[in-house]
């Protein structure tokens, strides 16, 4: 099946790439008001199901119980970056936790962000799954496995009792029947789950719209989630990155995933957006989603042009000459 293009990189008059992509835009009601591509394709949903897997720690008392701070729990949502912010706060999150690091499924690290990658590499440090980007992820999942009497051993497993919960929930959010959802492993080896692309932004519309979740412990849940987010922006991705620069709006609900997927909504106008990039491509988000908001004509301004501070629509070569453009298509 052939998708759209949403974007073209000329580098002088030479069309050099193309990317081809999926979004739509979603109101209060659940109806597609903009979109291109196909909204029904199946898209995993990679690190933009964060929000939804930190669902199950959230309807529990464990934050208290461990006197955990607000920028602690915003780990579960992270896809953090390895700054020494996120390693603190790592450090902090598993010593209250009192769990050891050899039990996260999840891989050996270096930090993502390239100064504390090289500071690593320089003090001779090794990778540690605490760098993991899903670390935080991972902790969520071992200490609600332990609250509820589970298996910590295996919590990743498909069948495992953790894993079936977090379905029901993705399930309840996108209107996606269980057996609907497609299913693959995600890189930190939790599974992962595809969905209709417009029923992706049907789950983000409930963090915008709570009102729509009928039950009132998932639905508390979900606004605690939402508020931790947006309270600690930076841990969610890290400093001068797109989720960051949503999340310092307290009008957005935003994550994105690998290989292109980003999702987001906005409490105010009660719209919500999900977007596939099908290059797999992240560095076109900021001019994506910059471009979206116009479309909707989104009234913060100042949120527009701090995406485009993040990457404009100007190619550089490395004296940082422009010598071609990025055309956005949408």
């Amino acid at each position: 099946m052939s998708h759209p293009v949403i974007a073209e990189e000329y580098r002088g008059d030479v069309l050099e790439n193309i990317h081809q992509g999926i979004y739509c835009i979603i109101d209060k009601d659940k109806q597609v008001i903009h979109q291109k591509g196909n909204v029904n394709h199946p898209t995993l949903y990679r690190s933009a199901m964060k929000p939804l897997q930190a669902i199950p720690f959230f309807t529990t008392d464990i934050q208290s119980k461990y006197q955990l701070s607000s920028e602690e729990v915003a780990l579960l949502t992270a896809s953090q970056r390895g700054e020494i912010y996120h390693e603190e706060a790592l450090t902090r999150l598993i010593d209250k936790l009192n769990f050891e690091e050899d039990m996260l499924v999840c891989g050996s690290s270096y930090p993502l962000n390239e100064e504390p990658k090289m500071e690593y590499i320089l003090e001779g440090k090794e990778k540690r799954k605490l760098m993991h980007n899903c670390a935080g992820k991972h902790l969520g999942f071992l200490a609600y496995a332990r609250e509820k009497g589970y298996e910590t051993k295996g919590y990743t497993d498909y069948d495992h009792p953790l894993q079936q919960e977090i379905r029901q929930y993705i399930s309840l959010l996108s209107e996606t029947p269980i057996e609907e959802m497609r299913t693959g492993v995600d890189g930190c080896g939790a599974p992962i789950y595809a969905v209709p692309l417009k029923n992706m932004a049907i789950s983000y519309l409930k963090y915008a719209k709570p009102e729509l979740v009928e039950d009132e412990k998932i639905r508390k849940a979900v606004i605690n989630i939402g508020h931790v987010m947006n309270e600690n922006p930076n841990i969610v991705a890290s400093h001068d990155f797109v989720c960051s620069v949503l999340l310092d709006d307290s009008n957005i609900i935003a994550k994105g995933g690998a290989q292109g997927v980003y999702c987001l909504s906005l409490r105010e106008e009660k719209l919500s957006i999900a977007l596939k990039v099908l290059s797999g491509t992240e560095l076109l988000w900021p001019l994506i989603v910059a471009e979206l908001l116009e479309k909707i004509n989104y009234k913060n301004k100042e949120t527009i042009q701090r995406l485009l501070e993040l990457r404009t629509d100007k190619i550089t070569n490395d004296a940082g000459k422009v010598i071609g453009e990025t055309k956005v298509l949408l």
